[in-house]
């Protein structure tokens, strides 16, 4: 399902310098020039960093680099998206107000459907988080970590900069824990494998793809067997490290790609899939685990939606 509508851009033309506030602390550098533009796609912002344009104190960076307050950056000029009011639809407002798995000191949690974007670009005028703008008027509301378009599942957002700069850190010291529900196409070799290979970028038909790379970045994953079906495996994937598509790119290496992975699936084995019935990617975030900030531990979980629950009754 496509969820968005093409959005309303103006440029700007200036260089602005911003100072990284403390409540964006620890912040990736992404995703902080992602909430002060609010309108380029990511691939757009990525390009903007690895041309040199984006500068933290006066150096490059990396999207990845985590801010600091009192970091000085450096924002070139970009189209930004005018916010427009009744461009989000009511009822994806009511669905995702119906999807809040939880909500307390400042931390939320969205059952994300499949299908619809994290944040705004590439033609969407809006995304998830900026739905939860609109419903929670006047919190300082940002993304704690993404997911994929075709994923559904948990979805960490932060409702203040408090939040958001205690569950910044908890990511960088790995305490946020996330599991994915998958069937992977073919048989795992055990009952469980850890997967630790670097992931790097590259391009195919001019598409921006992921993949096993020895010069790549450093990623684990956790693969635990669930379920055989016929010749596929039901399993949970719990990530180590949050490199971009990394369940799917390991499940590849491993020979079992997701099933209807559109990416990272042979094109045989998609078609396969679509005969089969197969409407989506089968990649559910079932599960996180994080701290409040009284220091309690909060697991949330996810039901694995009907329409893959019933794909896989369909392999019984």
């Amino acid at each position: 399902m496509s969820w968005g509508l093409l959005a309303m851009n103006k440029v700007i033309s200036t260089v602005s310098h911003v100072e990284v506030s403390q409540d964006r602390d620890g912040q990736r550098l992404d995703n902080f020039l992602m909430a002060q533009l609010k309108g380029p796609p990511r691939s757009a912002i990525y390009r903007m960093i690895r041309t040199g344009q984006v500068r933290v104190n006066g150096g490059r960076a990396k999207p990845a680099t985590r801010l600091e307050t009192g970091d000085s950056v450096r924002i070139p000029p970009a189209s930004v998206r005018e916010n427009k009011a009744g461009v989000i639809p009511p009822a994806v407002l009511q669905l995702l107000s119906q999807s809040i798995c939880y909500e307390s000191q400042g931390i939320m949690v969205i059952d994300k459907p499949a299908g619809m974007a994290v944040h705004a670009g590439s033609g969407l005028s809006w995304g998830v988080v900026d739905v939860v703008r609109k419903m929670r008027p006047g919190m300082n509301v940002d993304l704690v970590h993404r997911l994929d378009r075709e994923t559904s599942g948990c979805l960490l957002l932060a409702l203040n900069g408090d939040a958001l700069r205690e569950l910044n850190t908890q990511i960088k010291e790995n305490q946020v824990e996330k599991r994915y529900l998958c069937l992977m196409d073919g048989k795992l070799k055990q009952d469980l494998l850890e997967v630790n290979e670097p992931i790097g970028k590259f391009e195919r038909s001019g598409q921006r793809l992921m993949r096993v790379d020895p010069e790549g970045k450093p990623a684990h994953t956790t693969f635990r067997l669930l379920q055989n079906y016929a010749d596929y495996s039901f399993a949970e994937a719990q990530l180590h490290t949050g490199r971009t598509h990394q369940i799917r790119v390991h499940a590849a290496h491993l020979g079992t790609p997701l099933v209807a992975d559109s990416r990272y699936a042979s094109a045989s084995r998609q078609k396969h899939w679509k005969a089969e019935g197969a409407k989506r990617m089968f990649l559910h975030a079932h599960q996180l685990r994080f701290y409040t900030s009284d220091g309690e531990q909060q697991l949330v979980s996810s039901q694995l939606p009907q329409v893959l629950h019933d794909l896989l009754e369909k392999l019984v």
